[in-house]
């Protein structure tokens, strides 16, 4: 980005239309000069065969954008298809998806705080939605720093609820049911000073108001609330908005808090008792039933930002997500038990599991806090798959099979369980077949998916779902869409089909002493160094 002011370009829907904004940009371009960055909100993709077919020109590099242009994520399930990851990334030659939420800071300081896609109105939440644990995260982020002032820029797709009040009218726009509380306290406590959405199909261009109360908080910037309408709307409505910016870190700050003549008070003033209802439903409901040695130990992994700048621009460290409870399952709780610890690596560590099945029912999990194996960022992925093949190994070598199975549902943290079956008990086939009789039993219908395929190819991340893998590298896969058995995996393999310990099904059930619980592990820990890859490596 050029030294000074920055100038920017804001688009509205674009559903599909690349042909038409591209040849705009490149009439204001060649009409007033260069501009630094193209920032698109709403819905970038459509749904037609004819944007399909502008859309694989564009990625296939027959034609290009001329613009470094960044956009949001979906915010239907139709257009989830061209969003390979929830993690940010290039989707064609200067395209770049931002990513799920997150925030980027430009080289010149410029801050641009995202959040894609619909507030989610159910649980689990669909891959094009967010929930207010995603916004949580993200305010988290950036208010921890005693020096914050604000973003420079936030981009949501979604209107926040109330943006109007005080403001200037508001025509064609049902202000019932248009917008988000969450989107609300995210723009209230992020103080951007230009927030830009889209999906309602209209241009408004709200007066700027106060984020701070006169005579009782010193001065601050004030923020511009821009909705800008989609590329195909029929009444010439504005869809693109040019602006220049100097970075808050940049700013004179007696100029940053100049306040314009048509301020008005902020429309979340007294929105208070709202967002608090919003932060008492951010807590997932847990069925705990694990714990574990958890030390101060972090594995190196990817920012709750999830995604980024395009890549001439500077990009904060990627960590895992923070949870927003408290969670028994990341590696830096205090408050778990340290004995049952078997293996540490850099990413994912192995526990024994309290109230396991056996004294060698284990589980692996990710040092950081990520809910589901579809959510993984790669370098996780590969120590998870080098767990597995330990274990495996391990396993086999005293006579037993490796079970595995993971219930994205009710759960807050990834807990792969993992659990041996003796040989002489019953064949792969065998257990396979008892999951897939115990699944009808239940109305359900367990899926079988190829051995090597990617559970991020079958299902979007926030989506629920149980699945099995067996020694043989065979899956089964269920989408969970309303209930689901929280013991289900586990009481399979309790049955008389398979372990005949149905007394176990339950692992409140399954209750042992300190004392043999510390020689559990010991002997575990034993047995397995000659596999441990953590030592290996």
């Amino acid at each position: 980005m050029s030294a000074g002011p920055l100038r920017i370009l804001a688009c509205g829907d674009v559903e599909g239309k690349l042909n038409v904004l591209f040849n705009r940009v490149r009439s204001i371009q060649k009409k007033s000069g260069d501009f630094d960055l193209l920032l698109c909100v709403g819905n970038f993709f459509g749904t037609t065969e004819e944007a399909e077919s502008e859309w694989a020109e564009y990625k296939s590099g027959a034609k290009k954008a001329p613009i470094q242009t960044c956009v949001l994520g979906a915010n239907a399930q139709e257009t989830t298809k061209y969003f390979p990851t929830i993690d940010g990334c290039e989707l064609a030659e200067n395209i770049t998806y931002l990513g799920r939420k997150g925030i980027f800071t430009g080289a010149s300081g410029l801050q641009v705080a995202y959040l894609s896609g619909t507030e989610a109105q159910n649980d689990p939440a669909p891959a094009y939605c967010f929930t207010s644990n995603d916004v949580t995260t993200l305010k988290t982020s950036l208010t921890a720093s005693s020096k914050f002032k604000g973003v420079d820029i936030l981009l949501t797709s979604q209107w926040p609820k109330g943006v109007w009040r005080y403001g200037n009218s508001l025509e064609d726009v049902d202000t019932k049911l248009c917008g988000s509380v969450v989107v609300a306290d995210l723009a209230s406590t992020l103080k951007p000073r230009y927030h830009f959405a889209a999906l309602e199909g209209a241009n408004y261009e709200r007066l700027p108001y106060r984020n701070h109360v006169i005579l009782q908080e010193n001065a601050q910037h004030v923020t511009r609330f821009i909705a800008l309408a989609n590329i195909s709307n029929s009444s010439k409505k504005k869809y693109l908005y040019a602006f220049n910016i100097i970075p808050i870190s940049s700013m004179d700050p007696t100029e940053l808090v100049k306040q314009p003549q048509d301020v008005t008070e902020s429309p979340y003033k007294k929105m208070a008792k709202e967002f608090q209802r919003t932060k008492l439903g951010e807590s997932a409901s847990e069925d705990a039933q694990f714990f574990f040695d958890l030390s101060k130990r972090e594995g190196k992994k990817r920012s709750s930002g999830e995604g980024g700048p395009p890549s001439h621009q500077s990009k904060q460290p990627r960590k895992p997500p923070k949870p927003t409870s408290p969670c028994w399952f990341c590696l830096a709780s205090p408050e778990v038990e340290k004995h049952l610890i078997i293996s540490i690596g850099t990413h994912c560590y192995i526990a024994l599991a309290k109230g396991g099945l056996s004294p060698d029912h284990v589980l692996i999990l990710p040092i950081g806090h990520y809910q589901s194996v579809v959510e993984l960022p790669s370098e996780v992925i590969e120590e998870v798959e080098k767990c597995k093949l330990a274990l495996k190994k391990f396993y086999k070598s005293i006579g037993k099979r490796f079970v595995m199975f993971e219930r994205n549902y009710r759960s807050q943290h990834l807990q792969l369980q993992v659990v041996p079956v003796p040989f002489q008990c019953c064949t792969t086939d065998e257990i396979k077949e008892a999951y897939i009789v115990q699944a009808e039993e239940q109305q359900m219908e367990l899926l079988e998916i190829p051995e090597h395929s990617d559970l991020k190819q079958i299902i979007q991340p926030g989506s629920a779902y149980f699945y099995v893998e067996l020694d043989s590298g065979e899956k089964l896969f269920y989408r969970i869409k309303k209930q689901f058995p929280l013991q289900f995996g586990r009481e399979v393999l309790a049955s008389e089909a398979v372990l005949n310990i149905p007394d176990k099904a339950n692992w409140r059930e399954c209750k042992y002493s300190r004392e043999d619980e510390e020689g559990f592990a010991k002997t575990f820990r034993e047995g397995f160094q000659p596999y441990d890859f953590s030592l290996l490596d």
